[in-house]
């Protein structure tokens, strides 16, 4: 838990789901977890991607307008190149680790 004796707390709304959902989710939960927990948890990650969301979409409205302004635009076949050679070094990296 992320509290402190200081903090007050507040709930979240309790939600509806059906009972197949809550039994998979149940069967999922790490030894020792609880459903609050979990919910919790998976509350707070929804709260960054979509924070990160919102960041990337304002990065390239900035760089769209930027390019707007320059004129200096880059041809996504490179773009696209460069992202291509990422994945791959990514994935060597991760293999390696693996072995």
């Amino acid at each position: 838990m992320h509290y402190t004796e200081l903090m007050k707390t507040a709930t979240l709304p309790s939600i509806r789901v059906e009972p197949a959902l809550r039994a998979t989710v149940e069967a999922l939960l790490a030894d020792g977890e609880t459903l609050s927990e979990f919910v919790e948890k998976s509350v707070r990650q929804a709260v960054l991607r979509r924070a990160n969301q919102g960041e990337f979409v304002s990065r390239g409205l900035l760089s769209l307008e930027r390019a707007r302004h320059t004129g200096k635009y880059v041809e996504s076949d490179i773009v696209l190149e460069k992202l291509s050679r990422k994945l791959v070094a990514a994935k060597s990296k991760l293999q390696a680790l693996q072995q």
